[in-house]
């Protein structure tokens, strides 16, 4: 028998009841509000920060990272190659009017960066892995974006070439692709070398990008590195995952800074990895590490070495 219009809102009313009373992330307090968007349109975003030492930055609605210019050695010893991870709140770009703020840290009302990248290889870095050391490289030298959304963030840095002990040299040019609606930035990396034969190279996440160690979770037959960060006071945390190919998959291991993925590589031979982020109290609803394992766990992905072109 068909329900009656009032019957049918009165089944529905309990769950749209529980859904508003379902609780809400507490966000830190708003110091000194950014300027408002130009656009609050949700979109991918790349740019060029020459502002601040040529950092690259890159989001989409749910997610934020950069990579540290040239010019930042100089100024901030030892900067490094590790890649950073912030958490916004808001599904429009932030992170140029954060940074122009003099105060990056800070929350000002749509996101905040709060993760400490240091020397290790933060959200999804890499170096060669010999001897049971991370060989890395210093910040990207030259950069070419490829495509500035608004549905995709796309571009490509080259590392000039580092010494992996005194065995050999390597260098590197990686492709970073950041769609709208994931967490997740796909790698595409290609490694040459001064000298044939295959290389171990270490994938990895910081271990205490946040202040102290997290919680880690390791699925060795899905390729899979799951971080779930401390909880820093009304900062919250911050979650970190590597999904890599398990076909090339050696071991995982960790060092004093990262945990690794240690992955059998040829050299000039590209291979395809993702690295994904989030934030506790920001875009995408991870509230507990099982809420963002499962996520990691389901994230589709593909392994195949996409066409070179700014349409990939």
């Amino acid at each position: 028998m068909p329900l009656r219009p009032l019957a049918a809102a009165l089944l529905l009313l309990p769950l749209s009841l529980a859904a508003q009373d379902a609780p809400q992330p507490r966000l830190p307090a708003i110091d000194k509000p950014l300027p408002p968007a130009a656009d609050r349109t949700a979109r991918a975003n790349v740019m060029l920060a020459d502002y601040r030492y040529g950092d690259l930055l890159w989001e989409n609605d749910r997610t934020a990272h950069r990579v540290y210019g040239h010019a930042l050695e100089a100024h901030e010893p030892p900067s490094g190659s590790g890649i950073d991870a912030w958490g916004k709140n808001v599904a429009w770009p932030f992170m140029d009017r954060q940074l122009k703020s003099g105060d990056q840290h800070g929350f000002h009302g749509e996101g905040i960066d709060h993760y400490n990248v240091g020397t290790g290889r933060g959200a999804g870095g890499l170096g060669i892995w010999l001897d049971n050391k991370l060989w890395t490289s210093r910040n990207f030298v030259r950069h070419r974006i490829l495509r500035n959304g608004p549905d995709t963030a796309d571009f490509e840095v080259d590392y000039a070439p580092w010494p992996v002990d005194v065995a050999r040299k390597v260098w590197e040019t990686r492709r970073f692709t950041l769609p709208t609606g994931t967490h997740f930035t796909r790698m595409v990396s290609t490694i040459a070398s001064d000298k044939p034969g295959p290389l171990i190279v270490g994938v990895g996440i910081g271990r205490k990008p946040t202040g102290s160690e997290g919680e880690v979770t390791i699925d060795k037959a899905k390729g899979l590195i799951s971080w779930w960060g401390p909880d820093v006071g009304d900062h919250g945390r911050m979650a970190i995952a590597l999904r890599v190919d398990p076909a090339m998959l050696v071991d995982v291991v960790k060092d004093a800074d990262n945990h690794l993925a240690l992955l059998r590589v040829t050299p000039g031979k590209p291979f395809v990895y993702y690295s994904g982020a989030a934030w506790s109290l920001g875009n995408g609803g991870f509230r507990t590490r099982a809420d963002w394992d499962r996520h990691v766990g389901a994230e589709k992905v593909t392994f195949t070495v996409p066409p070179r072109g700014p349409n990939h």
